[in-house]
């Protein structure tokens, strides 16, 4: 940010090593607001079923999706009536399959002032998708979402968080094809996903569009980002060291926090799926019971709002 509190052009030096994590990509300056004096944390929900998730690749094909009973449209409305109940407004990344199947789930989420943004089409992740493909793929969605909606698709986050520093080419494409930002970075080392030395907080990630990323979150605890944006941890961790993580980033680091989850996990009785291994028997199926307590906490503790809104609208 120069003196005038203006953001920082994109081809400006990193900030500090805090800000990226030790990498070159210039960081966005931050800008969002405070709201009764918070910090206001961005709330996101990836909206696809349950047996659409990474963990059951190997053993459920696309093929098969239309073969068990869907449980999407009533876990996401669910989720809703959370959010209704606590106020809170979040992005919703919606997969175009679900959105062609079912159209008043998206219109919902439009009508109750959420945020429609794009998860692809169907679940497939970027590296697994030559430019062209993953181009066509996001271009079907977002017209799709947009037609079925009727608001523009304006934010991205690829499945399984599936870009990283071998095709970031994609983020050229979804700048090209009308997108204003992605949410496809987590910033830490895990088997599936992953890109450590990523920045912690949004940037923009090429120099050729200017297209900004926004992260899930990290706390820097030592050398190392710890995870604290929701998925498998939020439902590991016991909530009070979640919410303390949280709070950390919004204190020490003065940034919002971008949480994540998915309609299936306030839905601890869905169909347990044979045939799987154990551990992803146990990232799947933990605390799914606890899942929708932890949400209303966790809505009363924080402020919350839409990507859009806490990032675009505040620049």
């Amino acid at each position: 940010m120069n003196a005038e509190g203006q953001p920082t052009s994109q081809g400006s030096a990193p900030q500090s090593a805090m800000d990226t994590g030790g990498s070159s990509y210039p960081p966005k300056a931050f800008t969002t607001g405070r709201r009764d004096g918070a910090v206001v944390n961005v709330m996101s929900c990836d909206v696809e079923d349950y047996f659409q998730v990474q963990a059951f690749a190997n053993r459920v094909t696309r093929d098969d999706w239309d073969g068990f009973a869907p449980r999407v449209e009533a876990n996401t409305n669910r989720v809703m009536d959370i959010f209704a109940a606590g106020g809170v407004k979040a992005t919703f990344f919606t997969l175009g399959w679900v959105a062609e199947r079912y159209p008043a789930l998206i219109k919902r989420i439009v009508d109750e002032g959420h945020e429609l943004a794009s998860h692809g089409f169907a679940h497939f992740r970027v590296f697994e998708q030559e430019p062209e493909v993953f181009r066509a793929d996001i271009r079907r969605t977002k017209a799709l979402l947009e037609d079925t909606g009727g608001v523009p698709v304006r934010g991205y986050r690829a499945a399984t968080f599936s870009i990283g520093r071998d095709n970031m080419w994609a983020f050229d494409i979804l700048a090209e094809e009308g997108y204003a930002y992605s949410s496809s970075i987590y910033p830490v080392n895990h088997d599936l996903y992953g890109m450590p030395e990523a920045p912690r907080f949004a940037f923009f990630p090429t120099g050729a569009h200017p297209i900004e990323e926004y992260p899930i979150t990290t706390m820097r605890l030592g050398s190392r980002n710890v995870p604290c944006g929701g998925g498998g941890y939020f439902r590991l961790l016991p909530y009070p060291v979640s919410r303390w993580a949280m709070r950390r980033v919004n204190t020490d680091d003065a940034r919002p926090c971008i949480f994540y989850f998915h309609p299936w996990e306030v839905d601890p009785d869905q169909p347990r799926m044979d045939g799987l291994s154990a551990k992803s028997k146990f990232r799947h199926y933990l605390n799914l019971d606890r899942m929708a307590g932890r949400l209303e906490n966790l809505c009363k503790d924080f402020a919350w709002d839409r990507m859009d809104r806490v990032f675009l609208e505040a620049a």
